[in-house]
């Protein structure tokens, strides 16, 4: 059974899921967006090529891409860990954690302790949205333009070549992702029309395969247009990680945007009427990224 099955056997069983169906959870009485993952040794890390900073950095990273992802502002954290804790891994876990919230004035408020036969990581993220426009992935349009941020590709490619015993840029950055707070905050405050921005954590086609679905719309890209020196294409549309953030906007905010972040932010497509992805005009029909519980 896949992950979006059991998402649908949720809903089913719940009063309320309008909440459900993006990465983060809107509270909009509150000016508030909430959004919690969890990262598990052996299966998103690995202490053979990971430090416990390294660990405890991408895990807060991560976490807070989820919040930038939606325009928010993050700016409280809960953590969570349970596995075979003793007091030399807590200490390095919580220096780099601290380390690493002074990048977005983020303050770690509380969470929880537990045993367990490996290390789990549970980071529940809050953000502020007071004056921002929040995206929806249901909120693309026709005619709107699909941007990037970042690079495709690398992180997967990272962890391939870490498996061999490399080191390098894409080493580098499956450990350390690098993350666009400054161009989210950006379209937070600037972005007048409603918009669809995700993170690449499960990779390209995955981003562009959720705002098709959810806004019932086809999402049209032009492969060679991708920011990537990754030569595979399966790795570059199905690698995940890479935490690049991708948004279908309506050309006068994206043009705004673009002339801000001249450098950083790329046009790879357009929203056309029809279902589906598509690249180069031939729909992309099967699914590679990586699933859970497949």
């Amino acid at each position: 059974m896949k992950e979006f099955d059991f998402l649908n056997i949720i809903s089913k069983n719940l009063s309320d899921s309008s909440f459900l169906g993006d990465d983060c959870a809107c509270l909009k009485d509150y000016n508030l967006v909430l959004s919690t993952d969890t990262l598990v040794e052996d299966v998103h890390f690995s202490f053979r090529y990971m430090t416990i900073a390294d660990v405890a950095k991408k895990a807060l990273a991560v976490n807070v891409s989820d919040i930038l992802a939606s325009g928010a502002k993050p700016n409280y954290a809960l953590i969570s860990l349970s596995g075979k804790l003793d007091s030399e891994f807590i200490d390095e876990f919580y220096l780099a954690l601290n380390e690493e919230t002074q990048k977005y004035n983020l303050k770690i408020i509380g969470g929880d302790l537990t045993g367990g036969n490996k290390i789990s990581i549970t980071v529940t993220i809050l953000g502020d949205t007071k004056n921002r426009n929040i995206s929806k992935r249901s909120s693309a349009k026709i005619g709107y333009i699909i941007g990037v941020t970042g690079s495709f590709g690398y992180s997967k490619k990272g962890l391939d070549d870490i498996q061999k015993g490399l080191e390098n840029k894409y080493t580098k950055f499956h450990k350390y992702p690098i993350l666009y707070p400054k161009i989210s905050d950006f379209i937070g405050l600037n972005t007048k029309n409603p918009y669809a921005m995700m993170d690449a954590s499960d990779g390209l086609f995955d981003c562009l395969y959720q705002i098709s679905s959810k806004s019932k719309v086809k999402a049209s890209i032009e492969y060679k247009k991708i920011p990537t020196d990754i030569e595979d294409k399966n790795t570059v549309l199905f690698g995940g990680e890479d935490y690049s953030l991708v948004f279908a906007m309506e050309k006068d905010d994206f043009l705004n945007l673009k002339e801000n972040f001249k450098q950083e932010v790329f046009e790879i497509g357009i929203i056309q009427e029809g279902t589906g992805v598509f690249a180069d005009n031939i729909e992309i029909k099967e699914n590679k990224s990586f699933r859970h519980f497949e």
